[in-house]
């Protein structure tokens, strides 16, 4: 038989995600994980592969990579990377390889939708629109193999290089795909906050909050997202052994957050195609090991605001994939460690809980060190985050739209009555109304209001407090309103009643 030319044979077209693949012109496919593309593109030739993608999500991401393979029938070969932590965290590798291997049955998926999923013990889906017979045949079509390195993927690939050129196992298929418009409601853009006790209570509010007014946006990946700029979430009370909702509904679980703390708080060699982990970043890169300087400086300094550790490189605006999170800092007040993290672009859906956790972590060996090492007994403190870009990808709102279905109303009804600018006291005096403004817990009267006009009023208690919550306002106005009418109609007018 005659062996493949190098000449240009075939042409790869994705209809998903176009931009974010590497094109050649043989008959492998290559799925890298997590592993960077590039790094296994620099051993081959063009004429080696079909095309080399990364594959992050087995919930997000392979029914865009099978909608793609089916649109490309002379892809005959398959080699998924299945090599690093990540991968097996994420376990997107695994699932596809489970796709190839077992199948697929009907059920539903995360969204509530008819899907097909993915026999494993790891959640996949695709979508019900993709007829069954195509997706059959295109398993029965590709020899598929698993590489747990990039020399024994590169091996692999130039295996099937030399192998003769096979015709396509079919015709190109292309199936209809749902696709959901999100309807964006007025809001501010910039500068937001939002507060929970837990980092699941707070993820809820970040996803309402960001789904209902949001900026639609095209983004850099051949999609869209939908944005708030500078969010920032604050975590008050979340437990040291972390809380999951049971039934879980955070976008990972505790066997996932054991692997992603080791990426924050620990250093990392560095490894071919594995650009860098926040640990190696704060441990190691920049020569210092930054966690140890901001302990020793706390220690030494406890009223320090200097406490702080960077993750950005200069160097990241020349060669991309620089870290997301970029500053953290550190800071003791009344005896309570808090961190501040700011993370420059943030996926706040699939990436946020992971995050704050981590992070979480790192807060807390960093006040164990303290205490440990020194007469301090600090408590935990806050845990905020800044994310500059807070983002739902489109390829998540529909999940996004099921959580708030699902749990905002009960997150909603956990309110904390209790508001950090202090308690109002409404009363009748005189044919006036009088509010005594007190401070939280001790009761200290700081300011006095009066006048007939309830709206006049509120508003002057709102400039005087603007940190008041929204509810609580809302409840000013009520009550002022309840005692106008008390003295139109020369009722005792008694608050709450």
């Amino acid at each position: 038989m005659i062996q493949k030319s190098h000449i240009t044979q075939f042409q790869y077209a994705a209809q998903h995600k176009p931009n974010q693949l590497i094109y050649g012109s043989g008959q492998t496919a290559i799925i890298t994980g997590w592993t960077v593309k590039q790094a296994i593109a620099k051993h081959l030739q063009t004429s080696d592969y079909a095309v080399i993608g990364q594959l992050y999500s087995p919930t997000r991401g392979i029914n865009l990579l099978i909608r793609n393979l089916l649109l490309n029938p002379h892809v005959r070969y398959l080699v998924i990377i299945n090599a690093t932590k990540e991968d097996r965290n994420a376990g997107a590798s695994q699932c596809l390889l489970d796709f190839f291997n077992s199948g697929v049955e009907e059920n539903i998926s995360d969204t509530g939708r008819k899907s097909w999923v993915i026999r494993s013990q790891i959640p996949g889906y695709i979508d019900i629109e993709i007829d069954i017979n195509a997706l059959e045949k295109l398993r029965q079509s590709l020899e598929v193999v698993e590489a747990k390195s990039i020399s024994e993927a590169v091996e692999k690939i130039q295996f099937y290089a030399q192998k003769p050129t096979i015709e396509p196992w079919g015709t190109p298929l292309e199936f209809p795909m749902l696709t959901i418009e999100p309807t964006v409601l007025p809001g501010t853009r910039y500068g937001h906050r939002i507060e929970g006790k837990t980092i699941a209570e707070t993820w809820v509010k970040i996803i309402h909050r960001i789904k209902t007014t949001g900026t639609i946006r095209p983004t850099g990946y051949d999609g869209k997202w939908q944005e708030l700029i500078d969010l920032m979430a604050v975590v008050t009370e979340e437990p040291e052994d972390f809380y999951f909702p049971e039934p879980n509904y955070l976008p990972i679980d505790r066997s996932f957050l054991t692997e992603y703390i080791s990426q924050v708080l620990d250093d990392a060699p560095s490894r071919e195609g594995v650009k860098y982990t926040y640990g190696q970043r704060l441990r190691s890169w920049f020569g210092k090991d930054q966690i140890e300087q901001v302990v020793d400086k706390l220690i030494g300094e406890i009223d320090a605001a200097s406490a702080v550790m960077t993750l950005w490189d200069v160097k990241d605006h020349e060669k991309g994939g620089s870290p997301c999170l970029n500053h953290i800092w550190l800071r003791v007040v009344d005896n309570e460690l808090s961190l501040t993290a700011t993370l420059r672009s943030n996926d706040m859906f699939a990436a946020w809980p992971a995050n704050a956790m981590g992070l979480r972590a790192l807060q807390k060996h960093i006040r164990d060190q303290i205490n440990q090492r020194s007469e301090y007994d600090l408590r935990m403190g806050p845990l905020m985050t800044i994310s500059q870009s807070a983002h739902i990808y489109d390829d998540t709102w529909s999940n996004a739209e099921q959580l708030i279905k699902q749990q905002y109303a009960a997150v909603c009804r956990k309110l904390d009555y209790a508001d950090p600018a202090g308690n109002f006291l409404i009363e009748v005096a005189n044919g006036e109304i009088v509010v005594t403004h007190t401070t939280p817990g001790s009761g200290e009267i700081v300011g006095c209001y009066s006048g007939k006009n309830a709206l006049k009023l509120v508003r002057e208690i709102c400039t005087a407090s603007p940190a008041i919550r929204p509810d609580h306002a809302a409840y000013l106005g009520m009550e002022l309103q309840k005692a106008v009418d008390c003295i139109k109609i020369d009722k005792p007018y008694v608050q709450d009643q």
